[in-house]
């Protein structure tokens, strides 16, 4: 059911504020297309023919605050009862260069409908109510068909990053194959996906690994080349298995696990994908760290038994455990529900980590000198507690510990 967006009451000061300017504004793009899905819109955008300056001080009036976000660009953030929303004036483009475009600002929606990417985004909707559509948006977002506006090629070579848009939202929105010519023009210009900054095509990657039909559409692109253009190898088949992992445990898509499956098997993947896309440096890690723990599990046809999946849990902790543990069920021949490798998953899930129960207090207590000998006896012990299976019971540790102690304070060991 389609939601009404007029019906916010934050939208109607901002729509009533904006009256002030004379011009004409309509909430535009996303937006529209989320509310025909019943979808509750991420961000609301809008457009106007008012100038940025009118704007502003429509909003100031109206005693409602205002940022000159992207004034260059026409766009400027205004805050309604803590909820931001960006209001444009307006642009027709001069002039495009692949990522970057000269515009000057104008008083025509059809126009700016025209310079949008796909016809689902280039939908507007005016304060009365009427939704305006000028590119066919309306069928192809009630046949889940996304289709670029106009001809594909020139959409693209407007804006280089539009391939990767394309599968994305086709990921999110789409339904059957993906647009004959929209997917012939994209391959004619995957070359030009190594001129985007990695930053950009990290954030679209992730984007769609995180939507509904990602895997689907993760095995069509990589049929496509367009993968190895982006990423490198890529195994789109390792991807679908961990997606079914997920669907199994009953958890949400994780798009960095789903990266890790579809790019990585060793650290050094890792390490390329961070020069790639640029990742964070947390996102690194957690990559390469999971690659590490999955070089022992590689093929593995069950988990880790508890005790070893303790250890894990122990000395990896829970996140790097839970993500090697879900690749090498993806890696193995059981199916996605096969119950011995859920188990697993849920008490790694579940299981409080085990706490080393020894200070260096203790070994002190009992006649050890503080130094380099008291921490290579304290690490000892703790190997030693973790074979007998990490046991808490106060009269075991106790025994460990004096142990320990006893061994350490041999004259043959001073």
């Amino acid at each position: 059911m389609p939601i009404r967006l007029l019906d916010n009451p934050k939208i109607i000061r901002l729509l009533e504020a904006l009256r002030a300017t004379g011009g004409e504004t309509r909430i535009v793009g996303g937006a529209v297309r989320d509310s025909l899905l019943g979808r509750p819109p991420h961000e609301i955008d809008l457009a106007t023919t008012a100038l940025p300056e009118a704007v502003i001080a429509a909003a100031a009036a109206a005693g409602i605050k205002s940022a000159p976000t992207g004034i260059d660009h026409g766009t400027v953030t205004i805050v309604v009862e803590g909820t931001p929303f960006e209001v444009t004036t307006l642009r027709e483009d001069v002039e495009t260069f692949g990522r970057h475009a000269k515009v000057r600002f104008g008083d025509d929606f059809e126009k700016d409908a025209l310079r949008r990417d796909f016809t689902i985004n280039a939908l507007s909707l005016s304060p009365d109510g009427q939704i305006h559509d000028y590119t066919g948006g309306r069928a192809d977002i009630e046949a889940r068909r996304v289709r670029f506006i106009g001809d594909p090629a020139t959409r693209i070579a407007e804006d280089h990053l539009r391939v990767l848009r394309f599968f994305r939202f086709h990921a999110a929105f789409g339904e059957g194959p993906l647009d004959p010519a929209g997917l012939h023009a994209a391959i004619v210009a995957r070359a030009s996906l190594a001129k985007l900054s990695g930053e950009r095509i990290r954030a679209e990657t992730l984007k769609l690994l995180a939507a509904r039909r990602a895997v689907e559409v993760a095995r069509e692109i990589s049929q496509a080349g367009v993968l190895e253009v982006v990423v490198g190898a890529s195994f789109p088949a390792r991807l679908e298995r961990l997606a079914a992992v997920e669907a199994a445990l009953s958890h949400a898509a994780d798009p960095l696990l789903r990266l890790c499956a579809l790019c990585v098997l060793v650290p050094e993947d890792a390490d390329r994908l961070r020069d790639r896309l640029r990742l964070s440096n947390a996102e690194h890690r957690r990559l390469a760290h999971a690659a590490r723990l999955l070089e022992g599990l590689h093929g593995a046809a069950s988990p880790p038994r508890e005790l070893e999946l303790l250890r894990l849990l122990f000395e990896q902790g829970r996140a790097a455990a839970r993500d090697a543990l879900a690749l090498a069920h993806a890696e193995s021949p059981a199916a996605a529900d096969a119950e011995f490798w859920l188990r697993g998953a849920r008490f790694l899930a579940e299981t409080p980590a085990p706490d080393f129960p020894v200070k260096a207090a203790d070994l002190m207590a009992r006649g050890l000198s503080p130094g380099r000998a008291l921490g290579a006896v304290l690490k000892e012990l703790q190997a030693k507690w973790i074979r007998a299976g990490f046991p808490r019971d106060p009269a075991t540790v106790t025994r460990l510990v004096e142990e320990a102690a006893r061994d350490a304070l041999r004259p043959s060991r001073l």
